[in-house]
């Protein structure tokens, strides 16, 4: 249940202002069907999860403990780092099949995204592929839906760069403090 609730919060909170939560407001501002983004958004992040969880457990299985909570520690580190680095707006593009073009959109978006690699420490750290794929998949969701509901005007109304520079700063403090433990300096 640990790897279910971590990869959950860790996840909705690295998808805010990320390139996936931007794709979604622009293919739900472009094609006015938000149920069909946030079907393709699924399908990807579902791929994405299933892909790294199963890495992390097989990847864990061959290092010690000790080195999986470092992972975990680079991962939040990364994470963090990444949250600093300022995102463009996708441009706006014709789209015919929404939901295909969400998926391979966000699949794109989603490989070797921090949300990924947080997937993929933790879902090895608590050694649950199924549990931290499923976690992470709902809380890429939960972030998404304000992004599929107000399109374009996202940016408008939550304030998205606050939020990400925030969760960035929890990010980094989280992998500090990780890492000190994995190296057991305290």
């Amino acid at each position: 249940m640990d790897a279910l609730l971590t990869a959950f919060v860790s996840a909705f909170l690295a998808e805010w202002g990320d390139k996936t939560q931007l794709v979604v407001a622009m293919l739900a501002a472009t094609t006015r069907r938000p149920g069909q983004v946030l079907a393709g958004l699924f399908l990807a992040a579902l791929a994405s999860n299933i892909v790294a969880g199963l890495a992390g457990v097989y990847i864990a299985q061959t290092i010690t403990i000790r080195a999986m909570t470092l992972m975990v520690a680079l991962a939040l580190l990364f994470a963090g780092g990444s949250g600093l680095i300022r995102r463009r707006r996708p441009a706006p593009a014709t789209v015919r099949v929404p939901v295909l073009t969400a998926f391979i959109l966000c699949l794109a978006a989603e490989m070797g995204d921090r949300t990924q690699f947080l997937t993929f420490a933790l879902a090895g750290r608590f050694d649950s592929a199924p549990l931290a794929a499923a976690g992470a998949t709902a809380g890429i969701l939960v972030a998404c839906v304000p992004a599929a509901l107000l399109g374009e005007r996202l940016g408008e109304v939550v304030p998205v760069r606050a939020i990400r520079y925030s969760v960035a700063g929890l990010f980094l403090i989280a992998g500090f403090y990780a890492a000190v433990s994995a190296l057991q300096l305290v």
